[in-house]
């Protein structure tokens, strides 16, 4: 497969962009090479500046779950666009969003819309500090909740370690009061509220994990943070920005039968647009400016276009759930993957809830940070580039969940699995 003319629009940009992408996922750090530039999308497809034609499982990292170019969110977007693109001022697609949020998230009571997932991050964790007078925020190590100086910790030696900053910039007072805890680790938890229970505003967390790989949690995990939150007076924030409305329409909350005090949204809420939120609450929400205290603001926060499309996109799902369909789906995929990966006589994982998954190059089971770093990262790469070059456009980094979507059919996941069949035992040789 030709892509010369991605090899030069990256060299073009690494003149003007630092290392040539506006985002370190895009990089293709995970997996070597020079990443692909696109020029469009069109149902379950990518096609890039060289006219190569993929089947797409990133769906730009999560929200395209009706695939690419829908027609309801395209002529949405078309319609709000000729009203104007942006006023800076209240309109009624902020409302209209916001009361479907309120409607298909029970924990939900009040909502904010912000214009991403790391400012929504932000913002939450902000205002869970506000309500509760504390200082200490709990995550996860291998949870990623955008670029928030506070949330730049690596993983401690042990459960209750204080997080140190692990990006230049990020001073080491933005994270001393930053726990640094470990997913599906109950007894972590219990250890980490013995000691820090009266500090701790709040935990955070990817309920289900999309940035280690697919990680599920233990129903046992949330069952004891969620009650170990309540007992403390600590506030309990999902962060649903890749899982909200993907894993149900209710998000993992709904899925897994929790009831958060706050929760992160984006992706999906802004159908494909630039987009994130946060809400739970009423009591809690109301401290947010200008109802409260607390403060948080975006100039352009509810953009139109953007609203237009996450209402669409809600609208759709709402009416024509895809759920039932995306899960039969995903289970034709992980059992086809499995067979393949046995035949080629490798060491694997399989992660999947709903239309999400991973296949790990991992010896044991991955339910933390810890265990998914164990996987075989450069076989990774090797089936990556494989795929690609059988038009399979996968992650580009063994630490991200794949996507189904809507659009994509029983043909395409044989056609992926007999990809990964051929590229397994490629790479095996």
């Amino acid at each position: 497969m030709k892509r010369t003319q991605s090899l030069a629009a990256f060299d073009r940009a690494c003149r003007v962009i630092p290392g040539g992408v506006n985002s370190p996922a895009r990089a293709f750090g995970g997996v070597g090479g020079q990443p692909v530039f696109f020029a469009r999308g069109e149902g379950p497809y990518l096609f890039d500046l060289d006219g190569n034609r993929y089947l797409d499982f990133v769906g730009s990292w999560g929200p395209l779950i009706l695939g690419h170019c829908h027609p309801r969110v395209v002529k949405a977007v078309q319609e709000a666009l000729g009203r104007g693109a942006t006023f800076g001022a209240p309109t009624e697609l902020e409302t209209q969003l916001a009361e479907l949020v309120v409607l298909l998230v029970p924990s939900i009571e009040m909502v904010r819309m912000v214009s991403s997932g790391t400012e929504a991050s932000m913002s939450a964790i902000r205002l869970a500090r506000g309500f509760t007078g504390r200082d200490v925020i709990g995550k996860f190590a291998g949870c990623y909740h955008g670029h928030v100086d506070s949330l730049l910790v690596a993983a401690g030696s042990s459960a209750t370690t204080l997080g140190v900053p692990n990006s230049p910039g990020v001073p080491r007072g933005c994270t001393a009061d930053t726990l640094v805890l470990r997913f599906n680790d109950v007894k972590g938890l219990r250890q980490a509220f013995r000691q820090h229970g009266d500090k701790i505003a709040g935990v955070i967390l990817e309920p289900v994990v999309g940035n280690m790989g697919l990680v599920a949690p233990m129903a046992e995990f949330l069952a004891e943070l969620r009650g170990l939150t309540h007992k403390h007076g600590a506030l309990l924030i999902y962060d649903e920005v890749m899982t909200g409305f993907r894993l149900a329409l209710g998000g993992a909350q709904e899925l897994y039968k929790q009831s958060p005090d706050l929760t992160v949204l984006g992706k999906i809420v802004g159908g494909g647009l630039p987009v994130g939120a946060f809400g739970g609450r009423r009591d809690i929400m109301q401290k947010v400016l200008p109802a409260g205290p607390v403060f948080q603001a975006g100039t352009l926060s509810g953009n139109p276009l953007a609203m237009a499309a996450g209402l669409a996109t809600l609208q759709e799902l709402r009416e024509r759930p895809p759920y039932a369909y995306l899960e039969s789906l995903g289970q034709k995929m992980v059992d086809g993957l499995a067979v393949a990966v046995r035949s080629a006589k490798m060491p694997y994982q399989i992660a999947r809830v709903g239309s999400m998954w991973t296949l790990f190059f991992a010896a044991d089971p991955v339910s933390n940070y810890e265990a998914a770093k164990k996987s075989d990262t450069a076989r990774f790469a090797k089936f990556f580039w494989a795929m690609l070059e059988r038009g399979i456009y996968l992650p580009c980094s063994q630490f991200e969940a794949a996507f189904l979507n809507a659009a994509q059919t029983e043909e395409h996941i044989d056609q992926t699995i007999a990809a990964a069949r051929d590229a397994l035992l490629e790479i095996g040789r």
